[in-house]
């Protein structure tokens, strides 16, 4: 019996790194999205979802830009001492922290229950408790530890979960691939919750005023969990319990909604967090990267972005490019996702640029600033400021300039590609750096003196420090 146990479960992990594997070799294919874009708006979130331990916010995902994209946009607000209930989702996620430290959990058929109680500590918690009967030794698949700044990838079909162990509030932004070729279904964002009763009556749900999206949105929120649609004796029976906690199972009767607060604290079996997982050495959710090839049980999923000194590309007096892709983060090759954050300082200029292999979806993180979007007839599909909390799409090739108000720039972005790449307009590594001079004179209708001024006036490659004064012309609201 053991043999055939352990048997069994080697071909469930080796079953499921082989889907994944597959998944990767399938290449880099997505649905193709409607792109057929006149005009671009910075976004608000439509739809809010409330419950006891905080928000969930939703981007409308029917609108032009997210359907060109083919991604879908979602923030959680989770108070102190809240617990995002486990589920999954039918397309690869991809987080970033906003605000925040917690613990998280994924969870994923086939892979070892490596967490475990001591024997040593639980034969102390019975000396403790005077011979009093304690809880079992628990066993669990891995726990991560994540805090501002982080980048967290999530397999589709993976249940994970979420606990805030702070004091303050965790924010976090999420953007679902549904055109990923891991999801089967439609373009549609799915969540399959295992507990809870996500969007029921008792909980308090908002649209916002103009939104264009449909009711269908709505209504996905609006059903239990997976285990509400089996009946009772057939769950009291694969789960050994009876038919009362089966019912428990259900959640029909709970009304605290997706997000829950535990009162007591989380009691979870966790290594306490090395100071050296934040520094230069990055451990990452599943150690760092030591030659062998990732299982989908050791793969790292973690990558914090926020530290000055990781950044990519740096100008002291404009600011910095920091990117996670499939190099720095090997997994989001099997997701074909990318993810950057960058910061501009006051006035500062980002060059216009374009990305030669996927669709850039923004969120502002801080301060403000004015973004100038062009597509191949050359007209400018979106001119205006945004401030934080606003999400822009950029379309694949779209020329894209950005430029920081007096209180500077910040923004993450999300990229449709894991190695996704930048060409840009001017500077010293731009396409017009590249031409020759009399090539850009026959051009623009220019001297040659004029052209190589054109050429060569920037020196900087992708930030550029700016004037106050410079470029404020007027822009039209967003």
């Amino acid at each position: 019996m053991k043999k055939l146990f352990l048997s069994l479960s080697s071909f469930l992990l080796l079953s499921t790194t082989f889907t994944f594997a597959t998944q990767h070799q399938q290449g880099s294919w997505q649905q193709q999205g409607q792109c057929h874009i006149t005009r671009i708006n910075a976004q608000d979130p439509s739809y809010r979802l409330r419950a006891e331990g905080g928000v969930s916010e939703f981007w409308n995902h029917n609108s032009d830009e997210f359907q060109c994209a083919g991604v879908a946009f979602h923030r959680h607000t989770l108070r102190s001492k809240a617990l995002m209930l486990p589920a999954y989702h039918n397309a690869p996620l991809l987080a970033y922290i906003l605000k925040g430290e917690g613990i998280f959990g994924v969870m994923i058929s086939g892979c070892p229950e490596t967490f475990e109680s001591s024997q040593q500590t639980q034969r102390q918690s019975e000396e403790e408790g005077s011979g009093r009967r304690q809880r079992f030794l628990d066993r669990h698949q891995k726990i991560g530890q994540f805090r501002q700044g982080d980048i967290l990838a999530i397999p589709a079909g993976a249940a994970h979960w979420a606990y805030n162990t702070g004091d303050q509030e965790f924010v976090v932004v999420v953007l679902q691939d549904t055109t990923n070729n891991a999801n089967q279904l439609d373009q549609n964002p799915r969540s399959f919750f295992l507990a809870g009763n996500p969007g029921n009556p008792g909980q308090e749900q908002e649209q916002s005023h103009g939104s264009r999206r449909g009711g269908g949105e709505q209504r996905q929120h609006e059903l239990g969990n997976v285990f509400r649609g089996f009946d009772v004796q057939t769950l009291a029976e694969v789960f050994g319990v009876d038919e009362e906690t089966a019912r428990k199972l259900q959640g029909e009767n709970d009304e605290r909604g997706h997000l829950i607060i535990v009162e007591r604290g989380l009691q979870v079996i966790t290594p306490p967090l090395a100071g050296e997982e934040y520094g230069r050495r990055e451990e990452g959710y599943g150690g760092r990267d030591n030659g062998v090839e990732e299982t989908i049980c050791s793969a790292k999923i973690r990558e914090n972005i926020n530290n000055p000194s990781r950044a990519d590309i740096y100008n002291p007096k404009a600011g910095r490019l920091t990117t996670v892709n499939s190099l720095t983060l090997p997994i989001l090759g099997f997701f074909q996702l990318s993810a950057a954050r960058g910061v501009l300082y006051r006035n500062a200029i980002m060059a216009p640029h374009w990305y030669v292999n996927a669709h850039s979806i923004v969120y502002v993180t801080r301060g403000e600033g004015r973004m100038q979007i062009v597509n191949h007839r050359g007209e400018a599909v979106f001119d205006g400021q945004v401030g934080e909390g606003k999400v822009v799409v950029v379309p694949q090739n779209f020329a894209v300039v950005k430029r920081a108000g007096d209180e500077g720039f910040e923004w993450v972005e999300f990229n449709t590609n894991d190695n996704a790449m930048i060409n840009t307009l001017s500077g010293r590594t731009s396409a017009m750096r590249g031409l020759p001079a009399d090539v850009v004179a026959s051009a623009y209708q220019i001297s040659r003196e004029e052209a190589e001024r054109l050429k060569f006036s920037r020196r900087e490659t992708l930030f550029f420090s700016g004037s106050s004064s410079a470029g404020r012309g007027r822009v039209a609201s967003a």
